[in-house]
């Protein structure tokens, strides 16, 4: 996926309230960004670490700027949690993930029961849904999600979990947008729960698919499939 629009270069001041964080531009000029990412963004908030903004032309944003990402730990960590959706999209789509290949049908959010998943694909074979889920929590050399709990994720981990049931797959996708980390892990010390929830998912035959992007001011693209370990 590549940026379509040149990003704004500036430094974190804070991030607050969730869904906000204040910027100083390369300028000096101080603006408010909206963040995408409602989780508690553990090991990916450092003060005064250089970060990149999109800038949005929409009067009816307060906010005019998304924030992208931040440099940490040597990289840049992508914080911008519609990304990895539309990542997952693309590479499925033009079969650029080897385990998720051979699809001639790729649709966003369609419904299944009470739930929407990112992804629907499908070929004369197969029908499959798959979740996808942004991970930006470093622990050591592990990518760990969830970094707050999540009762959504859950539901989402027993509804795959009645479409595997019924005989089509079932996927859980981790997109990790951060290269300074080598496998996956669910994060046990933050919601045990979760982790419980996708052990029991992946022995009922859920699949379990943690990538890596590599993120840059230019472009985000997935490239290549990480190991994970429930245990």
């Amino acid at each position: 996926m590549q940026f379509t629009t040149q990003l704004t270069e500036g430094k974190l001041i804070k991030r607050y309230k969730r869904f906000l964080a204040d910027v100083e531009l390369t300028d000096g000029t101080v603006v408010t960004a909206h963040c995408t990412n409602s989780g508690s963004m553990k090991t990916c908030i450092e003060e005064g670490a250089p970060v990149y903004l999109t800038p949005v032309n929409d009067p009816k944003r307060k906010t005019k700027f998304t924030w992208e990402m931040i440099f940490i730990n040597g990289g840049w960590v992508g914080i911008n949690t519609s990304i990895p959706n539309l990542l997952a999209y693309e590479a499925i789509r033009d079969g650029k993930l080897d385990k998720l290949k051979g699809y001639t049908t790729v649709r966003r959010e369609v419904k299944f029961e009470d739930s929407r998943f990112d992804i629907y694909a499908e070929n004369d074979n197969e029908k499959c849904f798959v979740e996808v889920k942004n991970v930006t929590m470093k622990q050591g050399d592990y990518a760990v999600f969830p970094d707050a709990v999540t009762t959504r994720g859950r539901k989402h981990l027993e509804t795959l979990i009645k479409v595997k049931q019924i005989g089509m797959r079932a996927v859980m996708l981790y997109v990790i947008q951060r290269s300074d980390v080598n496998i996956f892990a669910p994060a046990k010390d933050i919601d045990p729960n979760y982790a419980e929830s996708l052990a029991m998912a992946y022995k009922a035959g859920v699949e379990i698919i943690p990538v890596q992007a590599e993120v840059s001011p230019l472009k985000i693209e997935i490239v290549r499939e990480l190991p994970f370990d429930l245990n």
